[in-house]
């Protein structure tokens, strides 16, 4: 139990809050460890690096994702379901984001860090 690998950024919530992010993270630790081709259409992965890309996706969801896709055994399906559940977020999250940014006003904060804070918050 030594080898197993402990999670590199917060797991995918099953509610979907921090996909985007999730997606950003997947892809930079898949690209790193040379494996992002294995959910791009048409790949050319051998079974190795498939179920390595698996295994990789599968640690870093929410259990009851897991139990949900536990049929799948293809990276590229899995990261294919998973845009379809979630993809309709960018949808949701873009209008607030552009209304949070045309509201933020510096004289609102109390000290330049809380400002900086929310500024990044929103940027992100």
């Amino acid at each position: 139990m030594t080898n197993i690998e402990n999670r590199k950024f917060i797991a995918l919530d099953i509610s979907g809050k921090n996909y985007l992010s999730w997606v950003l993270d997947v892809k930079l630790h898949l690209s790193a460890k040379k494996l992002r081709h294995t959910i791009e259409e048409d790949n050319a992965a051998s079974s190795e690096e498939r179920a390595t890309a698996l295994i990789f996706l599968r640690h870093h969801i929410d259990d009851g994702l897991k139990y949900e896709y536990l049929t799948v055994e293809n990276p590229l399906e899995l990261w294919q379901n998973l845009n379809d559940r979630f993809e309709h977020l960018k949808a949701v999250v873009l209008p607030k984001t552009l209304n949070d940014w045309a509201q933020l006003r510096f004289q609102d904060f109390k000290t330049v860090s809380e400002y900086n804070s929310t500024l990044f918050k929103i940027v992100s």
